[in-house]
């Protein structure tokens, strides 16, 4: 292997290898996958001068330590944390220059919940359907990162920036998810319908990548039973007979059967993936387009 590569030396809870994702193979079966918190990657990427498409290594809650073969520019952004190079603090949010050799730790996250670290040249594992995206759900792409993980890295293609002008927002407080109410939401009583569009729920702490799980009043529902599997988009917000509202995300299954009362606009997906176990969730119902 060249001495383009990146050495995994701690893996943390579960660091995975993401980028824009795989649309389009939804009628295989494959979800979309790649980075949950699209904003920070497309962040972290060009601050190190890697085109939108580079992959980028997602931590989740504690972080990774990474050891590169030779020089590299580094950036790590999304949540919140302390970076430090060979035991000195560096800096969150900017580029940084790594000798070959150096010991780079991404600490845990101090809010939020997964911090991204874009490496010049970017993460060059094999594509699979068009993306180097590890897919929890389906198991495509590299599987999560283990100690010892050598990833091979990119050609790099223009220097770091020097500034950028996109704030990376602050986890959120309180998670208000904007809805567009249907297509199943006849399948719920009215009084059902008003307590999810008003009452306050909290993040599970069984989300995933797959889902945003939530805690709070149940969903009583009008018709029993359950549907014949249909497709599932991202953000689609799928009741199961718990009556807790699941949020879909970017490694959700391509069908099912439970009923959807509603799809979170895109716009508001990045937040939900920085959303820790406890944070109070709100569906905001706004007009269908």
């Amino acid at each position: 292997m060249s001495d383009r590569a990146l050495s995994v030396v701690r893996a943390g809870a579960l660091t995975t290898v993401q980028d824009r994702g795989r649309p389009g193979h939804a009628h295989l079966g494959v979800p979309r996958s790649g980075a949950l918190d699209g904003p920070a990657a497309a962040l972290v990427n060009r601050l190190v001068g890697n085109p939108p498409e580079a992959a980028v290594l997602e931590t989740t809650v504690n972080g990774c330590t990474l050891r590169p073969r030779s020089a590299v520019t580094v950036a790590v952004g999304g949540a919140p944390c302390a970076v430090t190079v060979d035991g000195r603090p560096a800096a969150w949010g900017a580029p940084v220059r790594l000798p070959g050799g150096a010991l780079l730790d991404v600490g845990p996250a101090v809010r939020g919940l997964r911090s991204y670290v874009a490496v010049s040249g970017g993460v060059a594992v094999e594509p699979v359907l068009g993306s180097r995206s590890t897919d929890l759900l389906s198991g495509l792409g590299p599987p999560p990162l283990t100690d010892g993980t050598v990833l091979p890295l990119g050609r790099v293609h223009a220097p770091p920036a020097r500034v950028d002008t996109a704030p990376q927002p602050a986890p959120p407080a309180e998670l208000v998810l904007r809805v567009t109410l249907g297509p199943r939401d006849d399948w719920f009583t009215p009084e059902a319908v008003r307590v999810f569009t008003t009452r306050a729920y909290r993040v599970s702490a069984a989300s995933n990548r797959i889902g945003l799980r939530t805690e709070g009043p149940a969903l009583e529902r009008v018709r029993p039973g359950e549907l014949p599997s249909e497709g599932m988009v991202l953000g689609a917000v799928q009741v199961p007979p718990d009556g807790r509202p699941v949020v879909f995300l970017a490694d959700h299954p391509t069908t099912g059967g439970y009923p959807v009362i509603g799809v979170v606009r895109p716009a508001d997906l990045a937040s939900a993936a920085q959303a820790v176990p406890g944070t109070p969730v709100r569906f905001t119902a706004v007009r269908r387009r």
